[in-house]
Parts: structure tokens; sequence; C-alpha cells
């Protein structure tokens, strides 16, 4: 029997089913929900209720869960808690990974001393967002990330290279795919696990996504993951092309929630709940469980919090 987490072909009653990819691919989604869904809010919510929202993601099935962002408390105050935040969920996640998002040094060693499981680290493709976002050069992003990945090494702490904005920049407008190749080229020099392209300010269409991802395909067998946001109502249709062209790990925001504090008119993440329906009716993957998701966003809705998901509306299909 095959599994049920692998993009397969599959023949039935109503013809074949062709597999996007070869060969089968296990497919995660990483919910990101409690990082960046929540970073751009106006209101900082309670430690409690991040860990209450962490706890529900875990309930959903998901296997990796990225919990918080270790980052100047001036510059991100949602995300001053940090560590309160992983010394509270360590017993919540159940067999999930923990991760953070890291900018520098100084947040790879907070990570690391929380226990996460693993970390990601951004560099941004244009060299204003990445001032703008770090507060550094992207030179000096580069040489932070040598020193990370040799701290995460050691510690047996898993890394994901992520580059931000690899579709477009809210300042310098076009990315040359030639640029986002060069700084992976770089990065991929510190043997990270895993290595993901964001689009940012979704503003990505589907064959960028597929040119940018089969050209690295052509460079490294690294593992490949994509952040993705629908500002533009792209994301989905960039999902379906990202995971055609050899992506594994897709980033997803219960609720469609998320935005950059530091991107101009940046709006939510791919909502998690969306694409684990999309995925499973194209009978590509089963990842995690709708009916928990959807009691995560009707709980969200309780708060008061900004929802952008379709499926918590209309409901699964079929509907028994």
């Amino acid at each position: 029997m095959q599994s049920k987490d692998c993009i397969h072909s599959k023949t039935t009653a109503k013809g074949t089913h062709m597999a996007l990819g070869s060969p089968a691919r296990s497919l995660e989604i990483v919910e990101v929900s409690p990082r960046d869904g929540i970073q751009n809010l106006p209101e900082v919510l309670a430690t409690e209720v991040k860990v209450e929202l962490i706890r529900r993601a875990a309930q959903t099935q998901v296997k990796r869960i990225e919990v918080t962002s270790f980052v100047h408390p001036a510059r991100v105050p949602q995300m001053a808690d940090a560590e309160a935040v992983v010394a509270a969920v360590r017993d919540l996640a159940g067999d999930a990974r923990l991760s953070g998002l890291v900018l520098n040094r100084r947040g790879a060693e907070r990570a690391i001393a929380s226990g996460l499981d693993e970390i990601t680290f951004v560099v941004l493709a244009s060299e204003t967002f990445n001032q703008r976002n770090q507060g550094a050069s992207r030179a000096a992003s580069m040489q932070a990330w040598s020193e990370i990945a040799a701290l995460c090494q050691v510690a047996g702490v898993r890394t994901t290279f992520m580059i931000g904005a690899a579709f477009g920049c809210p300042f310098e407008g076009e990315v040359k795919a030639s640029e986002v190749l060069r700084l992976l080229t770089q990065g991929l020099q510190a043997a990270p696990d895993e290595i993901a392209l964001a689009d940012t300010i979704g503003c990505a269409v589907p064959g960028q996504v597929s040119e940018l991802f089969s050209l690295i395909a052509h460079q490294t067998d690294v593992p490949t993951r994509v952040h993705l946001h629908n500002t533009r109502n792209t994301g989905y249709a960039n999902a379906f092309a990202a995971i055609a062209a050899g992506v594994t790990a897709l980033d997803a925001s219960l609720g469609g929630l998320g935005g950059c504090p530091f991107a101009p008119a940046a709006t939510g993440n791919i909502a998690t709940e969306d694409l684990a329906w999309m995925l499973g009716r194209s009978e590509m993957a089963a990842l995690g469980a709708l009916p928990a998701m959807i009691e995560a966003v009707d709980w969200m809705k309780s708060l008061g919090l900004p929802i952008d998901s379709l499926l918590p509306k209309a409901g699964s299909f079929p509907l028994n």
C-alpha cells in the first residue's frame, strides 16, 4: 500500500491521476501561524494565547510548526516572549518538530538554547529589503549564516537556509533569478538541511515558481521548501507549480493569517486548511486533519483575528 503522505499515481473509476514529479516524494506542511501569522498584528497577543494556538496547530497533525522568531523585541514586539513560548509548548506539540526563525547569530544562540528542533535563517534577495528587515547588509547576513550553520551542526539542530523576497522586492522591484541562485550557491556552502524560497510580498506567478525551482533542482539535491503569500491570489497555483518542480515542504498559516512588518501592503500566507484540502482533493497527499484545522480557525475568529481562508466558510467537499 502506498503511503497517503506521498504524491502518487492512482487509477480510479474516474480515470488516472498522474503524479506530479518523479519519483514520488513525501510532502509536508510547515505551520507558520504562530510566527508569520501573528507577527504583523497591531495588538500583541498574550503568551498563553500563542501557546493555545500552537497546541491547536499540533492537533491538526502537521509535522512541523514554526512557533516563534528570535528577533529584537523593539523591531517585532509580537515575538518578545520567544523563550517563554518555546518553554511552554515543548510538551504540547506531540511528534511535531518545533522551529524558529532567526536573522543573526544572537537569535540563533537564543533559539538553540531554547531547545528547538530546527531553525530557519533568512536573507533577503535584495540589498534594500535586507537592510530594512535585518538591519544589516546581505554580506553581513551571509557571514552570520556561516557561523549559525556551524553552531547548529554542533548542537544537532536542523537548519533551513531561506531566501526572502525571492520573486520580487517591494523596494527594488523585479529580482533576477541569477541573483537568487548566487545567494543560494553561497548558502549551500554551509551545508543546510533544507533550502527555501519565500514569496514575501505575494507577487510570484506559477511560471516563475516553476522556472526558479527547476533551476535549483539542477544545482542541488538538498530538499526544498516554499513560503507563499496569497497577496495577488496566485498563492495556491504557485503551490502546485512548486510541487511539480520538486518542492517537498510548503509553509502555510491557519486562517491565511500573516504578513511582514517591513513589507508595505503585505497580506496573509496561503491558508493551511485550504492548501490541505486542495492537495487531498487532488489525491496528491493527505496533510493533517481538516476538522481540527477548521476548529482552530473558528477559535481564532472568536479572538477577532483577521481570517482570510475559504474552507471554513464553504465547508469541505464531498459533504459526507
